[in-house]
């Protein structure tokens, strides 16, 4: 084996090398990542299910204003229900 040959040859082994260093990590980074979105999902859905809780604690805080606001008209239109008419108070 002349020197050509010899350096042919080790440039090829440095790149078949480098080639499969290169598609090695690029599998190991699909599997990686694979790997973490399970984890990132869990995360997103713990965060998901406390602001849907506080959605829901805001829509019971709400209804109950709105039943105390519907609870003051009732009693203001029974007030003025009951109220007597215009002709009976000016005759007394």
């Amino acid at each position: 084996m002349d020197q050509r040959e010899f350096v042919l040859s080790l440039v090829a082994i440095c790149t078949s090398g480098a080639v499969l260093i290169t598609l090695i990590m690029t599998i190991r980074r699909i599997f990686v990542r694979r790997s973490e979105t399970p984890a990132l999902q869990a995360g997103l859905i713990g965060r998901v299910d406390e602001r849907l809780e506080r959605i829901e604690q805001a829509i019971d805080a709400m209804a109950i204003e709105v039943e105390r606001v519907s609870e003051g008209q009732r009693f203001t239109a029974k007030l003025l229900a009951d109220r007597p008419a215009a002709s009976e108070r000016v005759g007394r």
